[in-house]
């Protein structure tokens, strides 16, 4: 995992994943759980970028 993607982990969480993984399942997963909070889409970002 690169420092950009760790950066964009903890900051935007929803970008980082999209970048990854394009519009899908995760991306909108990751979207709703950053709405939801901040931390749950950081959480699930590196979960899903590792």
């Amino acid at each position: 995992m690169s420092l950009l993607t760790i950066i964009l982990n903890i900051l935007l969480p929803p970008l980082a994943v999209f970048l990854k993984h394009g519009l899908g399942t995760e991306f909108l997963i990751s979207l709703l759980l950053t709405l939801v909070g901040w931390l749950p889409g950081v959480i699930y970002a590196f979960y899903v970028n590792s």
